[in-house]
Order: structure tokens, then C-alpha cells, then sequence
């Protein structure tokens, strides 16, 4: 196990001294992706962290409540137990995705006790979606979630918007959904979510859609997605805060890299590493080829897709600028 608390070079001392939300606030001001990989198993974990270590890139380690209930994450504790076991905080952290107030199913969630226990847990962020309610109880549900992890320093993520995927059944057709604009996060109820609640980043819906969780679809490739970026800085100009996205897989590159340029600092990436991992266990009953697939895939998500590679060292030295600003 790597010990954290020895970093071996300076700018890994100096990501490792900074809390989170303000890597990300340096992230978003200057444009620079930090990369979200979900954990849909736990041996996930182990490639996930050594692959963002090999190339020099901050990203997060993240679990969903569909990664525990849809998939084999298992539970809260489990993931931060195994996550602890490769953890280097010079280019990871925690996060718990996509805890929702009413579930893919139509199900209300016990959202407060999953978020809580993170908290407990030692969760570095947290997120809470609300967007299946109204707006005034996505900021009533948000406040209070914000209230409780401020007063512990931990970063939340809130959601304005209809990011479709999850739901069972089909979904409309794509073309339909991004041509009107359905499910598209409403600007001025993002500014006024923003504002009342005080959230850190805010995720939005600008064409993006989540990989499906059931059924056949689940194993299916992706559709190919893109996004309105005229409507996205729309979106940063009156809120201002880390953007992100949901469903990263399978989007244009042109429109994720114009994206970035334009306010998205954290891109959640599931279904790619996901069925890279079921593809190589069910080829060949091997977890160490399953990890080995996830660590191919991430290299070209990193290196060749979002151009991220060495992210790591670009944000320490911007985070040692800002301490020590040429006078």
C-alpha cells in the first residue's frame, strides 16, 4: 500500500495539503477536467486509483446508489474500506454519486441515512438529487443536506434537470430530447438553486443522459450523445460553480472538450469501465483481466479523450500560484 502520507514529490505534498473544494474551484476557473469513475464492483477500486496515479491525473473515486443496488458495490462501507486500501490523496478522493429523493423506480430513498453515513464514514463529497421533485423541494432537500456536510468541510453536489437513462423502459428518441430541449436544466431555476442553497457544483442536463442500469440494455453499447453548449453558458454565467455532468460515456469528444473550456470540471464516467469490467470477467472468470480492461479503458479516456494526462501536477502548481501570487 502506498503511503499517503509520505508524497514523494512537491506537488503531491501540495494536492495533498489542499481540501477538495478548493482543488475544484481551481479546477473550474481554469478548465481543467477532474474525471469521476464510478465503482459498479469493488475490485474496481484497485485500477481505478493506480491508473489516475500512472498518468499523473486527479480524479475521483466515486459510488452511486445504483452501483450498490443495480450492480456489486455492495455497500457504503465496503467501497470506503477498499478504497482505503489504495488511497492516495495526492490524486484521489471519495465521493458518494447520484443519491436521489425518488429513485429510477418511482421509490422514494431514505436519502438522509446513506448521506449521513458517507459523512460519518469519511466521504470527501457528497451528492443529493433531487431532481425527480419539485424545485422547491430539491432546495429544501439540498439545504439540508448542504447544512450537514458544510459544518463538516465536505463539498455537495445538487442536480437541476432532467438527466434521463436510469428510468426503465425506453427512452424517447434522442434527437427528440435534445432538439426541445426536454429534461434541459432551466437557467434561472439553476441560478435561484445555486443561490438557496449554497451547493458547491451543480450538476446540470444540456443533452447528456445516463447508461442504462437494467434489462438487456445495461450490456448494450451506449447511444451517442451530445451537448448544447450555448445553453451551458448560459447555465455557468448566473451560477458560477463547478459544473458537472452525468453519463459521460459515449458523448462527442468535440462537445466534451468545448465543454470544459466552458464551466464542466467534473465528468462522471460509469458504463464505459463498467462493461469493460463485465466483458473481460464473463470472457474469462478472471477478476485481474477485468481490472486490466479498466485500466486500458481509462488510459484512453485520459490520454486520448479528455487529454488529461499529468492533470495532477497542472493543478498543484496553479493551487501554488494562487497561494503565492507574484507581487
Amino acid at each position: 500500500m502506498i503511503d499517503v502520507n509520505s508524497p514523494s514529490r512537491e506537488y503531491e505534498k501540495v494536492l495533498l495539503e489542499t481540501n477538495l473544494k478548493d482543488i475544484m474551484l481551481v479546477a473550474f476557473r481554469e478548465h481543467i477536467l477532474v474525471p469521476a469513475f464510478n465503482v459498479a464492483y469493488l475490485p474496481m477500486v484497485e485500477p481505478i486509483v493506480q491508473t489516475l496515479i500512472e498518468l499523473e491525473c486527479f480524479g475521483l473515486v466515486e459510488v452511486s446508489r445504483p452501483d450498490i443496488k443495480k450492480f456489486g458495490a455492495r455497500s457504503l462501507d465496503a467501497v470506503y474500506e477498499e478504497y482505503k486500501r489504495f488511497e492516495n490523496r495526492a490524486y484521489t478522493r471519495l465521493h458518494l454519486d447520484h443519491v436521489p429523493v425518488i429513485d429510477e423506480d418511482g421509490k422514494l430513498v431514505d436519502w438522509r441515512s446513506m448521506i449521513w453515513r458517507a459523512l460519518d464514514l469519511g466521504y470527501d463529497s457528497v451528492m443529493i438529487d433531487g431532481s425527480r421533485v419539485s424545485l422547491e423541494e430539491n432546495i429544501e432537500v439540498t439545504q439540508e443536506v448542504v447544512k450537514e456536510a458544510h459544518a463538516r468541510d465536505i463539498p455537495v453536489e445538487g442536480e437541476v434537470g432532467a438527466v434521463y437513462g436510469h428510468e426503465k423502459g425506453p427512452l424517447p428518441p434522442y434527437e427528440e430530447l435534445f432538439s426541445s430541449g426536454k429534461g434541459f436544466t432551466d437557467p434561472e431555476e439553476a441560478r435561484r438553486f445555486v443561490n438557496e442553497t449554497r451547493v458547491d457544483w451543480l450538476s446540470v442536463a444540456i443533452g447528456n443522459i445516463h447508461g442504462a442500469i437494467s434489462g438487456v440494455a445495461k450490456d448494450r453499447e451506449k447511444l451517442k450523445a451530445r451537448l448544447n453548449i450555448e445553453h451551458l453558458q448560459k447555465i455557468v454565467s448566473v451560477t458560477n460553480v463547478p459544473i458537472v455532468l452525468h453519463g459521460g460515456t459515449n458523448i462527442e469528444q468535440k462537445y466534451v472538450l468545448e465543454a470544459i473550456r466552458n464551466g464542466v470540471t467534473k465528468i462522471n464516467i460509469g458504463t464505459a469501465i463498467r462493461q469493460k469490467y463485465e466483458r473481460g470477467l464473463r470472457e474469462t472468470g478472471k477478476v485481474e483481466y477485468a481490472q486490466e480492461n479498466v485500466r486500458r479503458e481509462m488510459r484512453y479516456l485520459i490520454e486520448d479523450y479528455y487529454k488529461i494526462k499529468g492533470s495532477a501536477r497542472k493543478l498543484a502548481s496553479l493551487i501554488k500560484k494562487r497561494a503565492n501570487p507574484i507581487r
